[in-house]
């Protein structure tokens, strides 16, 4: 009976199912969330960029027109599976090739499952620009309907002053020898200096929070109004209260929060940017980790005076390892591949900073790793004919067990493409590597796609190849997706051969002669014959690589504000 009320679930999703459209000219446009004046990346002449809405069964589809002018884009939808739409899972150079300026290119997809998730160009770090944006994906069976009124969302991110390329062109270089990263001049809340909700007395509000940034870290804590955590990166948890929740680049929570009985007053929320390579370490936390305070405003009574600045003396944010898969679903079984992915910085052959795994720094290939999959039959099993990807083979229904040891001093969070995985273990800062032992892993682990690895410790994840693709897994701190924190995993090969490359997307290559066949190198005969495949990284190089761009501002584009937003 219970099997016949799920499939009736499933055909009323399939009915209801709609295809919502979207048109957008990505742009330059100029704007000042935090009252500094610069260009930014973003849609239909405007910036904020919008949110993309939908319910779980919707197709979408969205038709990008390139406005840039000298650079090419492309635009990948975080979290969402892609399941039998591998091709629009958006990073150039892996399921794409980039979209070259004045050119058109259209993504669909269904939204599979619901959560808060969003998209951001995956192209030469053009997301700290600003081109990045909510989606949000209604669940009709959502488990927690009637507990709440109404729903929010909460972006949270660094931004930078100077444009991105510039940024690469200062860090990818040789005198940057301590590998530092571009240090943010801000912190933004829903891409603003400051950002307030309308509250009503008696009302539950869910929150979908979710960080949009390329760097660091947000602290996120409510004067007198606990946070109950239901999801996390788009997975339901069972609900768990939180006075202070820290969100690193690229994670969601989403939170239910009872507003006061009574408008006696109206009430402040504090979001920090946590600069700090490790917060959990009080002696080596410098004075000035947390520079970047918002003090965001719950507003019950208009007429009543804004809260103060609000101050929190200490964090101790809830240890979201804790959580809880609310659909119960056990550890999976005794994994049969292993992947071990040691992290640490070092200087390629020209001196160069770059990000390591396993000593091997991620190097764009010719032919877009995708399509090698699709294009070279039954060689598509074999990681060679990748190239310097960092490329990791598995089978259709392997189940996956992927430790990262963080041989840093600093925290970094970790994302894999299409995929939930579950969180097995996440040591604590100091730990070292991880010694194969699993029996601290818990039965029913949580589920989410961007997983926080402490600082001098490991973390180890799993994950059941079910869903055929070539998937990336690196640090979504986007500064060292630049210098090369990437592997790839390529999932049941066996099922991609002889899968077609949609007409744009075969466009968008022949207008940039990037070959769309054959191995790394676009060798189609010897698909071992890696000669002329890229092995060495990408540096700036008078802007072939990393476009400089034109120092004279755009006129500026309208403001953007929805409902999501508050005011």
């Amino acid at each position: 009976m219970k099997g016949i009320f799920l499939l009736f679930l499933s055909l009323l999703s399939i009915i209801r199912a709609a295809t919502v459209t979207y048109n957008w000219s990505i742009d330059f446009v100029n704007a000042a969330p935090d009252g500094f004046s610069r260009q930014v990346i973003g849609i239909n002449g405007a910036w904020p960029c919008p949110a993309i809405e939908g319910t779980v069964g919707d197709t979408i589809v969205i038709h990008v027109f390139n406005n840039l002018g000298t650079e090419s884009t492309g635009i990948h939808f975080h979290g969402i599976n892609q399941l039998g739409s591998q091709v629009m899972d958006g990073p150039s150079g892996v399921t794409q090739c980039p979209i070259p300026p004045g050119s058109s290119f259209t993504y669909s997809f269904v939204l599979d499952a619901p959560g808060s998730y969003w998209y951001h160009s995956h192209n030469k770090g053009q997301y700290p620009d600003g081109l990045r944006g909510p989606l949000i994906v209604h669940d009709p069976h959502d488990p927690y309907k009637g507990q709440y009124d109404e729903e929010l969302v909460l972006t949270l991110s660094d931004w930078y002053h100077d444009s991105v390329p510039v940024l690469i062109q200062q860090m990818l270089a040789t005198s940057n020898t301590h590998f530092l990263p571009p240090f943010p001049e801000a912190l933004l809340t829903n891409d603003a200096s400051s950002v307030s909700f309308k509250f009503q007395p008696g009302k539950t509000y869910k929150i979908k929070i979710i960080s949009i940034a390329a760097f660091a870290s947000t602290f996120l804590q409510f004067d007198s109004h606990t946070m109950r955590v239901i999801e996390v990166d788009g997975s339901y948890i069972e609900k768990h209260d939180a006075y202070q929740i820290r969100v690193a680049p690229a994670q969601r929570y989403t939170v239910l929060l009872n507003a006061q009985p009574a408008t006696r007053r109206n009430y402040a929320f504090l979001a920090s940017l946590d600069m700090n390579r490790d917060f959990s370490d009080l002696n080596a936390r410098p004075p000035n980790a947390y520079p970047f305070n918002i003090t965001g405003t719950l507003i019950y009574d208009a007429a009543k005076p804004l809260p103060a600045p609000y101050v929190v003396r200490s964090w101790n944010p809830v240890n979201d390892f804790t959580f809880a898969a609310l659909d119960g679903e056990r550890l999976l079984g005794t994994p049969n591949v292993d992947i071990t992915l040691n992290f640490t910085f070092g200087f390629d052959a020209k001196g160069i900073p770059r990000t390591f795994f396993n000593n091997k720094t991620y190097v764009p290939q010719k032919v877009p790793s995708l399509f090698t999959a699709f294009t070279t039959g039954t060689e598509n099993t074999n990681p060679l004919i990748y190239g310097a990807v960092n490329p990791f083979v598995v089978k259709k229904g392997d189940i996956v067990q992927l430790t990262v040891n963080n041989l840093d001093a600093a925290i970094h969070p970790f994302h894999l493409h299409g995929h939930q995985f579950q969180v097995c273990e996440r040591a604590s800062s100091g730990k070292g590597t991880f010694n194969g032992h699993t029996r601290n892993f818990p039965s029913v682990p949580v589920k989410r796609d961007t997983i926080a690895v402490n600082a001098g410790s490991y973390s180890t994840i799993r994950f059941k190849a079910q869903n055929p693709g070539v998937w990336l897994f690196h640090c979504h701190i986007e500064w060292h997706v630049i210098m090369g924190l990437i592997a790839t995993i390529i999932e049941a090969p066996e099922q991609l051969r002889g899968l077609q490359i949609p007409d744009d997307h075969k466009a968008a290559c022949a207008a940039q002669g990037i070959p769309i066949a054959g191995n790394a190198a676009g060798n189609t005969q010897n698909l071992t014959d890696l000669t002329g495949a890229f092995t060495t990284p990408p540096v700036p190089d008078n802007g072939a690589l990393f476009p400089k761009r034109s120092l004279i501002m755009p006129k500026a584009g309208p403001i953007r504000r929805d409902r999501y937003y508050g005011n």
